[in-house]
């Protein structure tokens, strides 16, 4: 039963909570769960999507291929976030690939199921609209960041806002453990450029290393290099 959209407390976190109850055991009758492994793709990059995925669990992360072949990480979606929703609406090839960080539990909706509630809920279309909207604030924040800060500024944020968002494990390292090449993707350098800047903050004494795991040992100068001081 806690499979059903009607009982998962995932969808409010998404624009499914404006759904009536009739229409969610619509999308509950339509919908299959699938367990996604780490380093799996859900889609690529120019894929025509038939549905949107629900994360129920996990950690995807989004990214474009550059001109030079090099991913650039637009975001890490988690617990929550309905993927290929824009692509869908839009009837559109898809502009990013998604491929799992961390184990996933995913669930597809099919195409006909959105659509059919966007033309008759206006109140779903507005949160549609509203998280769609966000992901442009978002995607507007990773330009300005790429142009205007630092590398070092940028490994610096990432550190803080993998914290801030998944937190850390029982031993104090960050919970959501990225590759350096994806940090580097993540933050739009080279991943030589990343490994340097991880053991010149290390010799510093800003964070710790075990292996891939890292751990933030000085938030305080951190957060100072993030802002420019």
């Amino acid at each position: 039963m806690e499979s059903r959209c009607e009982n998962c407390i995932v969808r409010q976190f998404n624009s499914l909570r404006a759904m009536s109850k009739e229409e969610l055991k619509t999308v509950s009758d339509s919908k299959t769960t699938k367990t996604i492994k780490k380093g799996q793709s859900l889609f690529e990059e120019g894929e025509k999507l038939n549905g949107v995925y629900c994360v129920r669990s996990g950690v995807s992360k989004l990214s474009k291929l550059s001109a030079n072949g090099k991913d650039q990480i637009v975001k890490l979606a988690t617990k929550g976030e309905v993927l290929g929703q824009r692509s869908v609406i839009a009837e559109e090839s898809t502009n990013l690939s998604a491929v799992a960080v961390s184990d996933m539990e995913v669930c597809f909706i099919p195409k006909e199921s959105i659509t059919h509630t966007l033309q008759r809920n206006p109140n779903f279309t507005l949160e549609v609209l509203r998280h769609m909207a966000h992901d442009l604030k978002e995607a507007d924040d990773v330009i300005v960041n790429i142009s205007q800060k630092t590398v070092k500024q940028r490994v610096a944020e990432a550190f803080l806002y993998l914290k801030n968002n998944f937190g850390e494990d029982k031993d104090g390292f960050l919970a959501l453990t990225l590759s350096r090449e994806d940090i580097s993707n993540v933050v739009g350098t080279a991943t030589e450029s990343a490994i340097r800047i991880i053991s010149e903050f290390k010799k510093k004494g800003l964070i710790r290393t075990s292996g891939k795991k890292i751990g933030i040992k000085d938030e305080r100068k951190l957060n100072e290099m993030v802002a420019g001081f």
